[in-house]
């Protein structure tokens, strides 16, 4: 004995995919769908231009790239841009701001960093701590 025939299905049209924009809102004067981008793939190069405020911009492209791509390094682009840029400070800079800056102390006078660092060795060595009971109940007093 046979299995039954399934009644056979029309095949269903695939989804469509929507094209991607090529036409994108400006980053400079905020107009919406100003922009518009052209891809020349066999120069290699992909630009921007503003319809209202005619801000330009180009970038090299490979074969898979698209318009979105063009834009997403624009705005990578400008955010660099407007990026502030910390100088560096040299390894000299930094020791004498370090040294030049003045710190509380625990009783709540302001000293200098070397203070403090003496102060440090001398906790870690044992001065000025408490050796006995007694001497915790006399700073009491």
């Amino acid at each position: 004995m046979g299995k039954r025939k399934k009644a056979a299905r029309k095949p269903q049209g695939g989804k469509r995919k929507e094209p991607l924009s090529t036409t994108f809102n400006c980053l400079f004067c905020n107009h919406e769908d100003s922009v518009t981008c052209k891809l020349d793939k066999k120069a290699g190069i992909g630009q921007l231009q503003c319809k209202i405020c005619g801000q330009q911009f180009q970038s090299n492209i490979n074969y898979l790239s698209h318009a979105v791509d063009v834009y997403s390094e624009w705005v990578d682009a400008c955010d660099e841009v407007a990026k502030p840029k910390s100088r560096p400070i040299s390894s000299k800079q930094n020791e004498s701001q370090r040294q030049s800056q003045t710190y509380p102390s625990a009783s709540g006078a302001v000293s200098d960093l070397e203070d403090d660092e003496d102060d440090e060795e001398d906790m870690r060595i044992g001065q000025n701590r408490p050796t006995t009971i007694d001497d915790y109940d006399d700073d009491d007093e």
